[in-house]
């Protein structure tokens, strides 16, 4: 089950526009000087019911002009690997460049989907001009502007049919994945918890390859753990680690239950942590926050819990989740960080009855009801769970559309403290009754 959809193309032909327009955020950094992307390099998109994550490869090239198009290279290679279906987008004010020319013979290559974007199409004589891009030899073409949006939704249309949704898996068995920044420790970590070196485990970022699934039988627990890691190729030293890395981790997150997120103790909760975090939260997956290599920071009486009261901060709003400290290559506090994600795992599959929830929660609106709009009283008269893979509440009432996020902010934190649903994020709809 895969729904990455890359964007690739050399810089500046507009990747960040179509990569904000399809996650409906101005989330990267948009500049006319190569190579500006920062920021988010990925982020959910929904189209025609398909759920799928976005990749913007612009994001992870480094500003040196050198290493420009080989880093190019290197990401339509990963793209190629990685995701289910890749736009290749050019730019018709240029024509057809030699980067281009080498970017389409890498991808006709390739069996998976590909879909030509044609960028800033925005009149009559650029549309002329872009009939030159038939000459890269694809079959889905589309002309697009991603500044006013216009041609997005023709070529949505076609890239979600190559999106398969998650299906349930028939052996209810919980699916763990381990992601992190490269050298956070997750080869370590999967060794300490199967007891064995499945990994190569080195001092360099990114030694760990392909994704290995393992099943994990010990101690009357069972789970499968998708580990991003594996057995790094030589030759492959000076590709884009943090590209890669994030690719795999997505990839895991998408196939899993609960993500065990490693931050490395001593870098700290950093913003593509706090990224991974926020992606794992909007695909609604349960979340557990394990801080490693405890074992190397020089502890004060409150080291732990000024860590711990930063990272909440961090992630705020969504602070109801387990954080750890644990070090393993020293195995300590490893099996808690599995009791933890089991737990996760178990609130996560939850079922509470309509009876309960109404019995709990009406008495508490009815005291703090939603605030008037425009003097139309608001009353929420029932409550029910969906029957999703994640928990998923419907709140009768009157006026739906006019009840604001501080009071879903509200009804979410009191499910919290009357339910246990601790590292799982909730999702809450109102419903005209």
């Amino acid at each position: 089950m895969n729904n990455i959809v890359a964007i690739v193309g050399r810089p500046n032909v507009g990747k960040s526009t179509l990569y904000n327009r399809l996650i409906g955020e101005r989330k990267a950094i948009i500049d006319n000087v190569s190579g500006v992307t920062r920021d988010r390099q990925y982020g959910p998109s929904y189209w025609n019911g398909k759920n799928f994550t976005v990749v913007d490869t612009g994001g992870f090239v480094k500003h040196s002009q050198d290493i420009f198009e080989s880093a190019i290279r290197t990401q339509v290679k990963i793209a190629i690997d990685e995701a289910a279906a890749i736009i290749f987008m050019v730019d018709v004010t240029t024509g057809i460049t030699d980067l281009d020319d080498e970017v389409a013979d890498m991808l006709r290559r390739t069996d998976k989907p590909v879909f030509l974007a044609i960028n800033k199409v925005d009149n009559g004589t650029r549309l002329l001009e872009a009939n030159e891009f038939y000459a890269l030899g694809f079959e889905n073409v589309f002309f697009l502007s991603s500044i006013t949006g216009s041609g997005t939704g023709e070529i949505l249309d076609a890239v979600v049919e190559h999106i398969h949704e998650e299906e349930a898996p028939t052996d209810e068995i919980p699916r763990f994945a381990i992601v992190g920044q490269p050298n956070a420790g997750k080869s370590s970590l999967t060794n300490a918890f199967l007891g064995e070196d499945r990994n190569i485990v080195t001092e360099i970022a990114g030694t760990t390859r392909d994704a290995i699934d393992s099943h994990y039988k010990k101690f009357g627990k069972e789970f499968i753990l998708i580990d991003t890691a594996g057995i790094r190729k030589k030759g492959k030293v000076h590709e884009d680690l943090e590209f890669y890395s994030v690719m795999r981790a997505i990839k895991a997150m998408e196939e899993c239950d609960v993500c065990i997120l490693l931050v490395d103790a001593t870098l700290g909760m950093e913003s593509q942590d706090v990224n991974i975090f926020a992606l794992a939260q909007k695909r609604q997956k349960g979340i557990v926050i394990l801080i490693n290599k405890w074992d190397l920071i020089n502890k004060e009486t409150n080291t732990s819990r000024d860590l711990e009261k930063e990272i909440r901060e961090r992630i705020a709003p969504f602070t109801d989740v387990p954080i750890l400290f644990i070090s393993a290559t020293e195995k300590v506090r490893i099996f808690q960080g599995l009791e933890a994600a089991l737990s996760v795992y178990e609130n996560r599959t939850r079922k509470i009855k309509t009876s309960e929830l109404n019995d709990t929660l009406l008495p508490i609106i009815e005291n703090m009801p939603p605030p008037a709009h425009r003097g139309k009283y608001i009353k929420i008269k029932y409550i029910t769970q969906l029957p999703t893979r994640n928990p998923s509440f419907v709140f009768f009432c009157n006026h739906p559309t006019h009840i604001k996020d501080h009071y879903r902010n509200f009804l979410e934190n009191q499910m919290r403290k009357h339910f246990n649903f601790t590292g799982v994020p909730i999702h809450i709809l109102f419903r005209q009754k």
